[in-house]
């Protein structure tokens, strides 16, 4: 089969690319930009990239579209593609149609930690000899890819297990579920619940009813592996809930459920007050911590004793773009990372500040995903820094002024309206010993590499 994918350097559907080129299809795509790294993937893969969404791309006669949740009404190839009555589907929809039906999907989901959980469980499953497949909005750095179709079973249409990044946005234009809601997992990780998405849920009480909608595809055979510690996730239960329940995170002794003993990199896995893993390993912070605990508990459902998943975890390597050293200059080290919800920029700096100890860390971030862009999180951001010694925003075309956001921080806080604005700034402020930690979920205009050559003069 020919199938064409429209967004196809997001990382959802160039994963979905890649399974399916795997899979023995013939597949091209297009997208507004295609850039590197995604792009480069894809065509060492042998699947040709166009630029832009032209109708003549309908020239290209696949036998199905598949339409990610960037397309809206307007697009002029999917103006073209409704006029010609073309077939098209969504990425969603597809890979539960064409890989997941009939296999154990184990989804992972949850407003942060999704990426990291996901590789950590798919980790576990490969070291334990499962071979499963799997889809990864990062690149898990055990695997050197995002996604997967799984063992030699698999491609025959008969493998066993698929590990999933279980995202609550929406499918497509014409599909305003949550992107889950199509994965139908034995296996569910519901790992925390907090207001995102702004462009697309107008509060936290629409995003519970979608992780309910969730609750509800999971067989009684099945297993919930759920943060006791979230109080969203327990209104999520309240309203309905059919199938096992192994509940993670516990703070103190609780029969059956799930914690953690020692420090975040190096503790015992208990159930209850019995001892039945050991994680010794690298990764910062106690939401690796508890991300680790969710992992352990969904990989028991596949099969994998705890205390081999966690001897698995203390080999883990983690993800592309998660506390990830992309380099040092005069002693100053720079990191990359995903983080941009304001809990996740609170938590991925508590974990530096764990790890440095009394050493200054500056912070660099923009505020781009659609729910910041929005304004939906500006008050949290002075809350979110606070671990900060200096933190550099980029001010782009928000409609609100970063400057004001940042207020309550005084001189710790510096906003520019270039990137290189804020290189020469941040260049200036850092003296050997520091540590730079540049956060965004996107490319922040190639900061990382302006600042360790800034650094390095």
């Amino acid at each position: 089969m020919h199938i064409h994918i429209l967004g196809i350097c997001g990382t959802f559907m160039g994963g979905l690319a890649a399974i399916a080129r795997e899979a023995g299809h013939r597949v091209t795509g297009c997208d507004a930009n295609v850039y590197p790294p995604m792009s480069e993937q894809l065509r060492a893969l042998g699947i040709d990239l166009l630029e832009g969404y032209t109708p003549d791309q309908l020239a290209l006669k696949p036998d199905l579209f598949v339409i990610g949740n960037v397309g809206t009404r307007g697009n002029p190839l999917i103006e073209a593609i409704l006029d010609a009555g073309a077939r098209y589907t969504s990425g969603p929809q597809w890979l539960a149609d064409e890989v997941l039906a009939g296999r154990h999907v184990l989804a992972v989901a949850g407003t942060h930690g999704k990426t990291t959980t996901t590789a950590m469980l798919a980790w576990i499953l490969e070291a334990a000899g499962l071979q499963p497949g799997f889809l990864v909005g990062g690149v898990p750095q055990n695997f050197g890819v995002s996604a997967r179709l799984g063992s030699d079973e698999a491609r025959a249409g008969t493998g066993r297990y698929f590990v999933i990044e279980a995202d609550e946005y929406d499918t497509a234009f014409f599909d305003k579920r949550s992107k889950f809601v199509h994965y139908r997992p034995r296996t569910a990780i519901l790992n925390n619940l907090e207001y995102d998405h702004a462009d697309i849920f107008p509060d936290l009480g629409a995003i519970e009813t979608q992780f309910h909608h969730l609750v509800r595809t999971v067989p009684a055979s099945g297993r919930l592996v759920v943060n006791v510690r979230d109080e969203a996730l327990a209104r999520v239960l309240a309203r309905g809930c059919w199938s096992e329940v192994q509940r993670f995170g516990a703070r103190k002794e609780e029969p059956g459920a799930l914690r953690a003993r020692g420090e975040p990199h190096a503790f015992d896995v208990l159930r209850g007050s019995l001892k039945i893993g050991r994680v010794e390993w690298p990764l910062l912070g106690e939401h690796n911590q508890l991300n680790a605990l969710a992992a352990i508990g969904a990989a028991e459902h596949a099969g994998v004793a705890p205390d081999v998943a966690a001897a698995a975890l203390s080999r883990f390597e983690n993800v592309r773009r998660r506390m990830e050293l992309r380099g040092e200059a005069r002693g100053i080290k720079v990191y990359d990372d995903f983080a941009h919800h304001p809990t996740a920029m609170r938590t991925t700096l508590d974990g530096l500040r764990r790890k440095v100890g009394g050493a200054r860390i500056l912070v660099a971030f923009e505020p781009r995903s659609n729910t910041m862009k929005l304004g939906a999180m500006k008050a949290q951001l002075p809350w979110a820094l606070e671990e900060a010694d200096l933190s550099f925003c980029l001010q782009g075309d928000y409609g609100w002024d970063a400057g004001e956001a940042l207020a309550p921080l005084g001189q710790q806080a510096l906003v520019a309206d270039s990137v290189d604005k804020l290189v020469t700034a941040i260049t200036r402020a850092a003296k050997p010993g520091d540590h730079v930690l540049v956060m965004s979920n996107g490319g922040f205009g190639g900061i990382h590499a302006k600042l360790l050559a800034a650094l390095a003069l």
